[in-house]
């Protein structure tokens, strides 16, 4: 593959990560509906949960570290995309932190019916901020110019399968 055609892929390789991301929340809802039913231990569970939250996170800090300065200073028509995308990641945030929460209440107090409504709202953002994105970004991210990306792939486009 030659640099270009590296060049080019880096949306598509996004939508790749989009992809992935959504696999993983379908099992983490899969695993927490199973816990609710008698099924996989909480240590689990939590440990599920927290690699989850974490590959999203860092997902989310690439983009907003690596990826969206680039787009910005190659696209400036797209800061306020931008800026609604680096929004959109607080409220992601937020829910992740509530959710981490409620699975570490679980032992305790923590009622099923409000894991399932977090894990509901968290999926309702995250597709329509994937959506979103995908619709006003990737097309500037295949076009990038960014050298130092061919050799190494950017934090935002890793997933748990990716060598780091």
């Amino acid at each position: 593959m030659t640099s270009n055609e590296r060049l080019a892929a880096f949306g598509n390789q996004l939508i790749e990560v989009h992809l992935w991301l959504r696999e993983e929340l379908a099992e983490l809802r899969e695993d927490i509906d199973a816990y609710f039913a008698g099924g996989p231990r909480l240590r689990e569970l939590r440990a599920h949960c927290l690699t989850f939250c974490s590959a999203l996170t860092r997902h989310h800090t690439g983009e907003d570290d690596l990826a969206f300065p680039e787009v910005a200073e190659q696209f400036p028509e797209l800061r306020p995309v931008l800026e609604e995308l680096r929004r959109d990641h607080q409220l992601v945030e937020d829910s992740l932190r509530r959710l981490e929460a409620l699975v570490a209440g679980l032992d305790g107090e923590t009622n099923p019916v409000d894991v399932r409504r977090e894990m509901d709202s968290l999926a309702a953002l995250m597709e329509t901020h994937f959506v979103y994105e995908e619709k006003r970004i990737v097309s500037a991210l295949n076009e990038l110019n960014v050298p130092g990306w061919d050799r190494s792939r950017p934090a935002f486009l890793l997933t748990d399968d990716a060598e780091r």
